[in-house]
């Protein structure tokens, strides 16, 4: 590892439904092509899809609930437990619904909550899915989402206004790398501890980062800003996992050299 950047995780985030609250995690533990533990573990149905939990196959986004299109998620404040299985939402500081996810009566409570709540903003019935291993990606690889912050201030530039960074909700937030050299990193390995991730892809954005995540306001245009200004409407990149092990916040990233044959 003779090339060495001066970056570091700034902050590190799962989803453990899609389309709901990042959870802040100050550590984690990563498997060989795998995600982040509990990452978009549940998906929430929005009309039927045909997802079979028995053979998962991957669905675009369009059949569950998710901010691309339900931009009043992001006044939903939720929290997953692992020990319990148990999904808590907060709505207005107050708990709105709770359920073991786990449990058919668990799910029926949360899948409720959504029935008659936001009836005319759903396509169909509400339903909790998951699958023992499956991940809700918007992409068929298990991957890790990452996220520059110095692109983010770029992008504030462009747009002229502050950009909420969990507006991309990313798993890694990185800082001390220029500005877009995230994509000059596309099938390079990165080292993080014992943690390698291999870069495969630039993410596409969709109309989800418009969504402020604190006021759920539809209110920026980004993925037409960055069409205008660069001609296409990338952010950030995917990574596998191709040696496990443990990563923290502040842990220093560096680019790992090929070898010399």
């Amino acid at each position: 590892m003779s090339r060495t950047l001066p970056a570091k995780i700034a902050s590190l985030y799962r989803y453990p439904v899609k389309g709901l609250s990042p959870e802040p995690l100050p550590n984690v533990r990563l498997g060989v092509g795998q995600t982040l533990p509990a990452d978009r573990r549940y998906a929430i149905e929005n009309g039927p899809s045909g997802f079979d939990p028995a053979a998962p196959k991957w669905k675009v986004k369009a059949h569950f609930l998710m901010l691309m299109r339900d931009e009043w998620l992001a006044a939903l404040h939720s929290r997953f437990d692992d020990a319990t299985n148990v999904l808590t939402i907060r709505r207005n500081g107050a708990v709105a619904a709770q359920g073991n996810l786990e449990t058919a009566e668990g799910r029926a409570a949360i899948e409720r909550f959504f029935a008659e709540g936001y009836a005319g903003s759903i396509k169909g019935p509400p339903r909790i899915l998951s699958s023992a291993g499956y991940s809700f990606s918007d992409i068929a690889s298990k991957v890790v989402s990452i996220i520059n912050l110095a692109s983010l201030q770029a992008i504030e530039t462009i747009v002229g206004q502050p950009v909420h960074p969990l507006r991309f909700r990313a798993n890694l937030y990185v800082e001390g790398w220029p500005a877009w050299h995230e994509f000059d990193l596309l099938h390079q390995t990165l080292a993080i501890g014992d943690v390698r991730l291999k870069v495969v892809k630039r993410i596409t954005r969709c109309a989800a980062v418009n969504v402020d995540p604190e006021t759920a306001a539809r209110d920026l245009s980004i993925p037409q800003a960055l069409t205008q200004r660069f001609g296409h409407n990338e952010c950030g990149i995917y990574a596998e996992v191709i040696a496990g092990g443990t990563m923290a916040v502040g842990d220093a990233i560096a680019v790992v050299e090929p070898k010399l044959l």
